[in-house]
């Protein structure tokens, strides 16, 4: 990369289309972009928005005729400019002009700024709508309000950018379980990953605390299953007796909403990729369902936090046709190419004193030990066969595993490391560096009670997905980075912004680039990206 970024600042005069004037005022060209393009070289002068500029999209498909227009009406409702929509490119005037450029990598974008012209070239819509994000960063923040200012300096500095993001898989993960979010919430959550050039959302649905998704063929599950009656409010391991709140908490999606965020998420280049937790973290569908666990019940769904002893019983031929039955569904509403089916903190003790989980193991000469890898495989095998692939958490290395199998790697970075040497793919979300529901202090004085933990933003940014001691061969079976947001004592969405943002930031920036880091550097374009923050009203940590 380059040098010449953020923490070198340009002075340019402010020129018109025209040329310079000697008596316009001295601006700075700034470029505060987070995440950082992977080659990028500042030039002298700055683009002039007005209403005589237009926008060219010769030869672009629909898709990207789309995205040129939110960018006039982003521009036309924050700055009161109207730029036309123009299919020819005109030569006698300022232009931005979109350009379809065969070759590019499908997320790749191309950006020049000239103070005559911007021309944006990418091969895929996906790539459009990234350059159109930097774009915004290098407007004044007003771009990202409700209302216009006339007052602030619609222009932009010049530029050569060429970008492309490191990893194909850019995720985070919230939790609605623990806590339900509302659908409006989702939508806000959604902006929050577009605007850091994140492309996944992962959609954790189901666990102990709460099934939260419409099953029309098992209706107990939304009915029974999504309600617990009460929540545990204070430290986990510290306070005897435990405090509870005394409140039933409840709430799920139906399939209708869900096909809504789905579309949504789309119209953002975001994959939503739903995980129902399974053979683990089930006390939601056991509440509704008994007879799919080993005793029988009765159960509650959970009203505190940790790891629970009551699973499916793998030796119950119904489990199967559930699971089955719950994807079927799942997969007419969310066409990811991945299904994550979890896999995770699923204790054996119910199966080694289960009778039928024994004689299941005896007739496929298993061992307790390897009946989740027994449910796994054929879990999997039915979701292939619908042209789907499954995402585990790295407990399913546990036994043999099919190399098709996705792996996210939550128990550090070694587990990923294993899975790749075994030829699975593999997501990067250590807990070390990416739960975002551990805290950003070291101390607990004047924040939220949380789980634990200790992730401030500079470890965040120092994430290195990739070790340098990896083989060769093994690096490109690493394909995304994800943190993760677990929401056990996140009751309100306001703490979820906190514990998000600004590490969010960092994130970013581990997934998208390349380049060498830079923790000074990135913490001065963060700066800006904090204005932005203010004006969508963000409750963001220090």
């Amino acid at each position: 990369m380059k040098k010449g970024l953020s923490a070198l600042l340009l002075a340019s005069l402010l020129c018109a289309s025209s040329g310079c004037q000697q008596n316009q005022k001295e601006v700075v060209n700034e470029y505060n972009i987070v995440p950082m393009p992977n080659q990028m070289t500042p030039q002298e002068g700055r683009f002039q928005l007005s209403n005589k500029v237009s926008i060219a999209t010769a030869g672009c498909i629909p898709e990207v005729q789309a995205i040129a227009d939110s960018l006039i009406a982003r521009i036309r409702l924050t700055s009161g400019i109207s730029l036309q929509s123009n299919p020819q490119e005109n030569p006698k005037q300022p232009d931005i002009r979109f350009v379809t450029e065969d070759g590019m990598p499908k997320e790749g974008y191309k950006l020049s700024i000239t103070p005559n012209e911007i021309t944006l070239s990418a091969s895929h819509p996906n790539g459009f709508f990234y350059g159109v994000q930097t774009i915004y960063q290098l407007l004044p923040p007003a771009v990202y309000g409700e209302t216009i200012v006339k007052r602030a300096n619609w222009s932009l500095p010049a530029v050569e950018i060429e970008d492309s993001p490191r990893f194909p898989y850019r995720g985070l993960m919230l939790d609605v379980c623990r806590h339900f979010s509302t659908t409006d919430y989702i939508y806000k959550f959604i902006d929050m990953l577009a605007m850091h050039k994140m492309n996944t959302f992962h959609f954790h649905l189901t666990d102990d605390q709460g099934w939260r998704i419409e099953i029309k063929k098992y209706p107990k599950l939304q009915e029974i299953g999504s309600k617990r009656k009460e929540t545990l409010i204070d430290y986990y391991y510290v306070n005897w007796p435990q405090i509870f709140d005394g409140k039933e908490h409840g709430g799920y999606y139906t399939q209708e909403e869900i096909k809504n965020i789905v579309a949504y998420a789309a119209s953002k280049y975001i994959t939503v990729i739903p995980e129902i937790d399974m053979p683990g973290h089930m006390l939601g569908a056991l509440k509704a369902y008994p007879d799919l666990g080993c005793t029988g019940g009765p159960y509650e769904v959970a009203t505190t936090w940790g790891v629970f002893a009551d699973v499916l019983c793998l030796g119950n031929e119904n489990v199967y046709s559930f699971c089955q039955d719950v994807l079927d569904e799942i997969m007419d509403i969310f066409p990811a190419n991945y299904i994550h089916i979890g896999g995770d903190e699923a204790p054996r003790d119910r199966w080694a004193e289960c009778s039928k989980c024994q004689a299941k193991a005896h007739e496929l000469s298993l061992t307790t030990n390897t009946l989740q890898s027994y449910f796994t495989n054929r879990i999997e095998k039915y979701v292939n066969s619908k042209g789907r692939r499954i995402i585990g958490w790295d407990e399913i290395l546990e036994g043999p595993i099919n190399k098709s199998a996705t792996i996210m790697s939550w128990r550090g970075i070694s587990p990923g490391v294993e899975a790749a040497s075994k030829g699975h793919d593999v997501i990067m979300t250590p807990n070390s560096h990416l739960y975002f529901d551990y805290y950003q202090t070291e101390g607990r004085n004047g924040g939220p009670i949380l789980i634990g933990g200790y992730v401030p933003l500079e470890k965040v940014y120092s994430l290195n997905p990739i070790p340098d001691d990896i083989p060769a061969d093994l690096r490109s079976h690493i394909i995304g980075v994800q943190a993760n947001l677990w929401t056990e004592y996140i009751a309100y969405t306001s703490i979820v912004e906190y514990q998000v943002l600004p590490r969010m930031a960092a994130l970013a920036e581990v997934q998208w680039t390349s380049a060498a880091k830079d923790y000074p550097d990135f913490l001065s374009r963060l700066s800006r990206l904090r204005e932005l923050y203010g004006i969508y009203g963000y409750n963001v940590a220090k």
